[in-house]
């Protein structure tokens, strides 16, 4: 047995978040992520993002990074381009994350590369894609929730428009990227023919508005923020205070509900005409939130959760810290160690796909350039005398 994406090899244009963070994930599952950067530039604008960077690293550059291959090249030297078509030839797809009009502009797209390799798959992520009046405009995650009615719905009612506290769309635009690349290469082994594969952060973000885009477009439902975190529809399904901190509990199944007005000790909720189904409980809700409030402020979160816990799907609303203190992370293998040149041994967040059987590579982000002699030697066949020459003109 091996990683699902041995033998797969990617080349990748991609810096600061959604891309690498698409790159590192199919790192993990076994694909070999050779990752260009600008050598006049210093690489990756992410090695030098605050909090914690030093000596052209950060832990933002780690996060986003491992197990990838920093190969330096510069696109403006005369033999870089064939310098890049030559990783062309021996790759199974060409990635980036520039603005939608860029990868044209530079060669990326796969009517430029198509005579280097017919089977190559050119996957780009941006803002707002390929095509369309918005093309040339750069955009991030902040802003795509803003423009497709995220934020606007995020909080309490009454708050002003509110971001999700991580940078939900660019890793949700990330794994689709992945996903999108995966497929290009799928159909590429079996055809024999590459294509260019299209991913914006916003159509990942309209997508990700799902079905309450389809009340809205269908039926003029508006969404609105919700008190206490709560479903728009299903009821209870919502955050609770306790009577030392907060918890989560959703009962989208009636069986739920049966189960959390016994752990309760309020079942005469179960004979109440207002409450007996997913309608009426909705339509009643200012009735029924309060009498749930007040039995679960009576008892610490924990002392519910223990009750609760395997009957209803609930959950204590914890502190960041409390979060990454919790043993289940270690029981998923969630948290993984790596050692770092610069930082020494750092934990990062691991890879939720599980191969069974398989432990994937465990490799810190690489330095700078710090594979370039060996990719082009390796893999590429550059003499001695070759990579001295690319080096004096500028190229790598």
């Amino acid at each position: 047995m091996s990683l699902p994406l041995k033998g797969i090899r990617i080349v990748a244009v991609s810096q600061y978040g959604a891309g690498p963070y698409a790159m590192m994930h199919l790192a993990d599952l076994g694909a070999e992520i050779i990752k260009i950067e600008d050598p006049s530039t210093g690489g990756d604008v992410s090695r030098e993002v605050i909090f914690y960077a030093k000596e052209g690293d950060s832990l933002f550059y780690q996060a986003f990074n491992r197990n990838n291959r920093s190969f330096t090249l510069d696109f403006r030297a005369p033999e870089a381009r064939r310098v890049f078509h030559d990783l062309v030839t021996h790759s199974d797809a060409v990635f980036n994350n520039l603005r939608g009009d860029q990868p044209r502009k530079l060669g990326l797209d796969y009517e430029a590369l198509k005579a280097v390799n017919p089977r190559i798959v050119c996957c780009s992520l941006s803002g707002f894609g390929s095509s369309g009046s918005r093309a040339a405009e750069p955009s991030y995650d902040y802003i795509i929730q803003g423009l497709t009615g995220l934020q606007a719905i995020t909080g309490d009612p009454g708050t002003p428009p509110t971001k999700a506290g991580i940078s939900v769309i660019d890793f949700s635009a990330g794994f689709a990227a992945a996903m999108g690349l995966l497929a290009g290469i799928h159909r590429a082994r079996a055809t024999g023919q590459g294509c260019d594969i299209d991913v914006s952060l916003f159509d990942v973000a309209v997508s990700m508005t799902n079905y309450l885009a389809a009340w809205h477009l269908n039926r003029g439902y508006l969404p609105e923020k919700m008190a206490d975190s709560a479903h728009p529809s299903l009821v209870p399904s919502q955050n609770f205070p306790t009577k030392d901190g907060w918890i989560v509990v959703m009962c989208n199944k009636e069986g739920f509900w049966v189960k959390l007005c016994k752990e309760l000790g309020l079942d005469e909720l179960l004979k109440d005409e207002r409450f007996k189904d997913f309608e009426a409980r909705f339509q009643h809700r200012e009735q029924l939130l309060p009498i749930l409030e007040q039995r679960l402020m009576r008892e610490p979160t924990a002392r519910w959760i223990e009750r609760l816990r395997g009957k209803v799907p609930c959950g204590p609303i914890r502190s960041f810290s409390e979060a990454f203190a919790d043993p289940f992370l270690e029981e998923r293998d969630m948290i993984w160690e790596v050692d770092s040149p610069v930082w020494g041994r750092i934990k990062v967040t691991g890879c939720p796909v599980k191969v069974a059987g398989e432990k994937g590579p465990r490799r810190a982000a690489p330095r700078l350039g710090e594979d370039t002699e060996t990719i082009m030697r390796d893999l590429l066949g550059y003499s001695p005398e070759e990579i001295a020459a690319l080096r004096r003109q500028g190229a790598v």
